[in-house]
């Protein structure tokens, strides 16, 4: 023995650092050559320019780049505080900020849920997905905002600090509230309180700063047009979005909504209950996780970046042909090959509507094959911890 084996570098964090360097070497060259980059970063850096100006978050954003479509901001005021340090940076060079944090997202996400042997090749696979190449491109906070959820469910179980992290991500956007409810079902009813105190605190600091657009988001921006206008695009892969897409507007398909809601939520936490009584708490964080998907009003494609790590489940599970035809599914070709925009949806024929739900079927195959496949819930044998004690 030579200790060679000891000072062996890990390949997946080669892959990241590979990933870091492209993305910096990628922001700086735009930058440079002043080509437009990150739509939905310059959004947000836009936002962080209102709340220095003391312009309101929720009208049309005055410091967008001439190149950027006039999108509006829609998270709460609490993201607007923490997007205010993209402003002391070119737009490229901040879409190149929230770049440089997707690999190291990635990793943190699913080492968790991969097998060490897996890790490497299901890292290079997921820069391949729809969900994680349009989150960089757009220069999205999908991937850090998982990344901070897995971390606290299983980084940092058992500190004294478990369950801020998914307080503040809440704070940010407000979907992974429902990480909260899943921290009482599996029996962390202290962490649950400091994730709930974590989105009060920061959403109270919010108001205290900016208690003008505080007050407008919480009682009218939050029901954003934007979004209720795009609702039936096939971009939009949440259960509301296909009942745009497939139910006529009116009492039927707010029906349909509210129904569906309910049910699926109490089956997901009926499921996550029975997952971490069995020890499986990442299949259990994957439900949740796919349930805040299908409720959620607005599932962009972008935001089905917690596929990354149900792959890797299956890949420990030793299901590859699932993981290639997920994979498969997953790069963006079932979004880009049927007709989409100004309610064109609305008229799509059987193959087009298999096709442009594909992600919703998905979804909806793996709560079936959960809710049915009891081996799902009791054979599964954790692979090895990755777990960091905070005292």
């Amino acid at each position: 023995m030579d200790g060679s084996e000891g000072r062996r570098v890990d390949p997946a964090l080669i892959i990241v650092g590979g990933a870091m360097t492209v993305f910096a070497l990628v922001a700086i060259v735009w930058w440079l050559s002043d080509t437009p980059l990150g739509v939905d970063s310059a959004v947000y850096r836009a936002g962080g320019f209102a709340v220095i100006h003391g312009e309101s978050l929720y009208s049309p954003l005055l410091a967008l780049p001439g190149w950027a479509p006039e999108l509006p901001f829609t998270y709460p005021p609490f993201a607007a505080l923490l997007f205010t340090s993209l402003t002391v940076l070119p737009s490229q060079l901040s879409w190149g900020l929230l770049a440089l944090a997707a690999a190291p997202s990635l990793y943190c996400a699913l080492r968790p849920f991969a097998d060490r042997a897996h890790l490497p090749l299901l890292l290079i696979g997921a820069f391949a997905l729809q969900p994680v190449w349009q989150t960089i491109g757009l220069g999205q906070v999908n991937l850090v905002l998982m990344a901070a959820v897995v971390a606290d469910i299983f980084l940092l179980r058992g500190s004294r600090w478990s369950g801020i992290t998914i307080g503040i991500v809440a704070a940010v956007k407000l979907i992974p509230l429902i990480f909260i409810a899943h921290l009482l079902v599996i029996r962390r009813t202290a962490d649950a309180a400091r994730a709930l105190g974590a989105f009060l605190c920061a959403s109270a600091f919010a108001v205290a700063v900016l208690p003008s657009d505080s007050v407008r988001y919480w009682t009218s921006a939050i029901f954003n047009d934007h979004f209720a206008e795009m609702k039936s695009w096939v971009g939009n892969q949440s259960w509301q979005g296909f009942v745009a897409r497939t139910v006529p507007e009116g009492r039927p398909a707010t029906v349909a909504i509210v129904v569906f809601g309910v049910v699926c939520s109490a089956l997901a936490m009926w499921l996550v209950h029975r997952l971490h009584r069995a020890g499986d708490d990442r299949a259990a964080l994957l439900a949740t996780a796919g349930c805040s998907l299908l409720i959620s009003p607005i599932s962009w494609t972008h935001h089905w970046v917690w596929v990354v790590p149900a792959l890797g489940v299956l890949a420990a599970r030793g299901r590859r042909g699932v993981v290639v035809a997920v994979a498969v599914l997953f790069t963006g070709w079932t979004v880009a090959v049927v007709r989409g925009g100004r309610g064109v949806e609305r008229n799509w024929n059987l193959t087009e509507a298999i096709v442009g739900n594909a992600y919703l079927i998905v979804a909806f195959t793996g709560g079936l094959a959960c809710l049915s496949w009891s081996r799902c819930i009791t054979t599964y044998t954790p692979g090895v911890e990755f777990k960091i004690r905070v005292p």
